[in-house]
C-alpha cells in the first residue's frame, strides 16, 4: 500500500487528539496549561509600565555623580539627571523639591551661633569652642603664653629699673643732697651721657649764676642758651636786657636742680654698670610690647577664624554648592569640594 503525505499528517493529528483525550476530563476540554493566552491590550489613557531588561547592569567599581554648577541666581545644572530621572533635564534636585529644601536649610541657619566671633574677640578660642572645633585649645594656649610672657618681661623691666635707680642713689647722688627723689626716664638717660650734672647756681649772688663748665649737663645747657639768644656766646649782654633774660629763662627751665644733682667722677666702672642696667630694662620693656602685639594678633586671628567658619557652615546648607561626589563599594561616599 502506498502512503501519501496527507494521510501521514491526518494520522499524526488523530494520535495527538487521542493522547490529549486520555489526560483531559470527560468533558473533552483542553487543559489550561496548553492554551496560549494573548496579553490584554492596555486600557485607554493608562501608560504602559516600563519593561525590565532581562540582563541587569553589573555594578561598577567607581560611580561618579555629575558636578552641579550654579548659573546666575536661580538655575542649577545637573547634566546627568541621575539623581531624579523624572525631573526635566538640566534642573538640580533642589528645584524639583523647593518646599523640602527650604525647610531643611532654615533650621540649620538658626542653629549656627552667629555670636561666636564676638566670643573670640573677648577670649581667643572661645568662638571655636562654641562651634565645637578642636583648635580652640591652640588659641587658649597662645593667649595664656602671651600674658605669662608679658608679665615676666614687665617684672624684669621693673627689676632692672629699680637696680639702676638704686645704683644712682648709692654712687652718683651720694653726699650731694639730703633729698634724693626719683627722676623721670629722661633724667636717668642724661646721667648716662654726662659725668656730672653741675651746679644749678654757681654763686650766692642775687639771681641765678649758671654753671660754666661745658662738660657738665648744666654747663652744656648754658652754652646752648647763650648760642641761641646772644649775638656772641662769649660776650654777655647787659644784665636785665631781653637777650640776657631769655637765656636765663631757657637755662632755669631745663637745668638740673640741687636735689637731682649727680656726679660719676672717680666712679667710671659704676657708670658703665648703670648704662648696662638701663639697656636691660629698656630691652625688657620692648619685649613686653611685643608680647602685647602677640596677644592682640591672637584675638584678631581667632575672631576672623570664627567668622569664616560660620560663613562656610552657612554656605554648605545653601542650595547650589559646587562639588563632585564619588563612591566606591567598599567605603563610604567621598565628597570633594
Amino acid at each position: 500500500m502506498r502512503s501519501t503525505p496527507g494521510l501521514v499528517t491526518l494520522a499524526t493529528a488523530v494520535m495527538s487528539a487521542a493522547a490529549l483525550g486520555q489526560s483531559s476530563p470527560a468533558s473533552g476540554t483542553v487543559p489550561p496549561a496548553a492554551v496560549a493566552v494573548a496579553p490584554a491590550p492596555p486600557a485607554a489613557g493608562v501608560a504602559e509600565p516600563p519593561r525590565q531588561s532581562p540582563h541587569p547592569q553589573a555594578p561598577t567599581l567607581l560611580a561618579w555623580r555629575p558636578a552641579r554648577l550654579m548659573l546666575g541666581a536661580d538655575l542649577e545644572l545637573d547634566p546627568g539627571n541621575r539623581g531624579d530621572p523624572g525631573r526635566p533635564p538640566g534642573l538640580g534636585a533642589e528645584h524639583s523639591r523647593p518646599a523640602a529644601a527650604g525647610s531643611s536649610i532654615q533650621p540649620e541657619r538658626d542653629r549656627t551661633p552667629w555670636w561666636a566671633p564676638l566670643v573670640s574677640a573677648v577670649v581667643p578660642g572661645g568662638g571655636q569652642a562654641v562651634l565645637g572645633q578642636d583648635r580652640s585649645l591652640a588659641y587658649f594656649a597662645v593667649e595664656v603664653y602671651g600674658w605669662l610672657r608679658y608679665a615676666s618681661d614687665v617684672r624684669e623691666a621693673q627689676r632692672q629699673r629699680d637696680g639702676y635707680r638704686q645704683l644712682a642713689v648709692r654712687v652718683a647722688r651720694a653726699n650731694l643732697s639730703d633729698r634724693r627723689p626719683a627722676g623721670d626716664f629722661e633724667y636717668y638717660e642724661r646721667m648716662e651721657q654726662y659725668v656730672e650734672s653741675g651746679v644749678f647756681d654757681a654763686s650766692d649772688a642775687e639771681g641765678v649764676q649758671p654753671e660754666r663748665d661745658p662738660e657738665s649737663y648744666n654747663g652744656f645747657l648754658w652754652l646752648r642758651a647763650r648760642t641761641t639768644f646772644w649775638e656772641d656766646p662769649t660776650v654777655a649782654p647787659p644784665v636785665g636786657s631781653e637777650a640776657y633774660e631769655a637765656a636765663i629763662a631757657y637755662y632755669s627751665g631745663r637745668a638740673i636742680r640741687p636735689e637731682f644733682r649727680w656726679s660719676w667722677r672717680n666712679a667710671q666702672l659704676e657708670q658703665d654698670v648703670f648704662r648696662r642696667t638701663i639697656a636691660r630694662s629698656n630691652e625688657a620693656y620692648r619685649r613686653s610690647i611685643q608680647d602685647l602685639g602677640v596677644v592682640i594678633a591672637n584675638h584678631a586671628l581667632s575672631t576672623v577664624d570664627a567668622y569664616v567658619s560660620i560663613r562656610l557652615r552657612r554656605s554648605e546648607t545653601e542650595p547650589g554648592a559646587v562639588g563632585i561626589e564619588a563612591s566606591v563599594p567598599w567605603s563610604p561616599r567621598l565628597r570633594f569640594r
